[in-house]
Formats: C-alpha cells, structure tokens, sequence
C-alpha cells in the first residue's frame, strides 16, 4: 500500500511540474492534427487540379499528410521534455534499413510514379511491356496488371517495365499491315499486282490516306516477293490482316497465280 501511495505522490508531482506542457502538448497534437488535414485536403485539391492521375495524387496526399502528422508527435513529445534527438537518430537508422531490405519494391514505387507522370501507355492500351503482351487491365504504384491475348492475367513489377523496350500498340489510331506475297517465276506480275491492288481496293476499311503500297520486293531463292502494305485503324487490323490474307489465297487460286513453297 506504502509502495502505491508512493507512485501517486510522483505521479501528482510530475503532473504539478509538466502540467503546462502536458496541456501545451496536447493542444500541439490536437490543432497540429487538423493543421495537417487541411493541408493534405489542399494538396490534393492542388493535384487534382494539375489533371495528374488520381492514383499519384492518393499516394502524394497520403505522403504530405503522414509526414506532417509525423512531425506534430515528434514536437508535442519534445514539448513534454522527451528526448527526440536519439529518437530521430533511430527513425533515420531504422528507414535506412527499411530501404535497404525493400530496394526491389522502392524501385518499383518510383517506376510506378514514372508510369503514372509520363503516361507512356494507359488502361486498355494493348502493349508490349516487360516481355509481356496484352491489354493493360490496371496500373498500381507497385505492379502494372496485364490481360493476355489468351486471357491469362500477368502482375509485372514497374520496375521491369521502365527497363525493358514498351511497345504501346495503340498510341496512334492507324497501322500499317506488312504482308510479303510470294508467286511464282512463271506467273505474271503485272496480274497478281492488280489482283492484289483490287483487293486492297475492295476493302471499305483500308484507309485511303496513307495510300496503300504494292510493289515488287525481292527476287527470292524459289518465288519472286510482292508487298502489300495498306493502311487501317488500329483496332481494325487484325480483322483486315487476315480477311485479306484468305482473300489473296482464294483469288489467286481462282486466277492459277501459284504461291510456292519456301
């Protein structure tokens, strides 16, 4: 009971002689917490009016907001007479090792920003991107989340991705199709040129500006190469490369131009 009575004396005395900065403290993290609210609120007001994609302007409010509350405890702590020094000294230590122990996910984070600041595909862009090729389902500070074309869902870290060549196959709204047509040395030309221009011509999805180029390519070992090369929306290219490819085989089995074997 002695013992109890003696703890509630050098509480009651400690609260006599920090009493005031007890108070002040608390006042620092009460006006000090709303302080931060707002400014979080105005940062993001800011952001958000600068058209910067709302996952970056998340994780910045987030940032400036944490940081600020951060410093608020530190200086209603050192108002209550707490040490901070030592304790800024193992904050600092501690976000070292943090930083050594995630470098692999920081690396990602500030891919992840790149990503999100430069824009260089966005969601629903079919792309080539960390050896990966599909459509863009989602892009994460940390990950980037791929469809596909056989619908598998691939999660590639943003790291690989702002390392490795992007191939954003919808940047620009028309494409051009490569076709090589291979005929015979015995067949005609001339023909199988204006077959394949018909073709081309016939296709009311084959833009005419760009105008379509068919023309002789090469002399190869066993056929004499043509090219066709039209131009199409982008989202149409793969409809107008293989319907154009039955009809070349249909027409010029119809008109005997052969296609030889390579």
């Amino acid at each position: 009971m002695d013992q109890y009575a003696e703890y509630v004396k050098l509480a009651r005395e400690w609260a006599l002689a920090n009493g005031p900065n007890l108070l002040a403290a608390i006042a620092i993290i009460v006006f000090g917490r709303w302080l931060v609210q707002w400014i979080a609120v105005l940062v993001r007001k800011a952001l958000g009016r600068s058209m910067m994609d709302v996952t970056l302007i998340h994780f910045l409010e987030k940032l400036v907001y944490y940081t600020l509350l951060i410093a608020v405890f530190i200086a209603a702590a050192d108002q209550v007479g707490i040490k901070t020094t030592s304790f800024l000294a193992i904050l600092g230590a501690a976000g070292l090792a943090v930083g050594l122990a995630l470098k692999d996910s920081l690396s990602n984070f500030a891919s992840g920003v790149m990503l999100i600041l430069f824009k260089p595909f966005k969601v629903g862009d079919a792309v080539t991107a960390g050896g990966v090729s599909g459509t863009v389902e989602r892009i994460d500070i940390f990950h980037t989340i791929i469809n596909t074309w056989d619908n598998q869902k691939i999660i590639v870290p943003n790291s690989k991705i702002t390392t490795e060549i992007i191939t954003n196959i919808n940047a620009n709204p028309s494409r051009r199709i490569d076709l090589t047509i291979g005929i015979g040395y015995d067949d005609d030309v001339r023909e199988a040129k204006s077959v394949l221009q018909k073709l081309v011509q016939e296709d009311p999805r084959v833009l005419a500006d760009p105008a379509p180029t068919i023309a002789l390519a090469e002399f190869g070992d066993s056929s004499i190469n043509l090219v066709v090369r039209p131009w199409v929306n982008t989202e149409e290219y793969w409809d107008v490369r293989f319907d154009l490819m039955d009809r070349i085989k249909q027409v010029f089995d119809e008109r005997n131009i052969t296609i030889p074997y390579p």
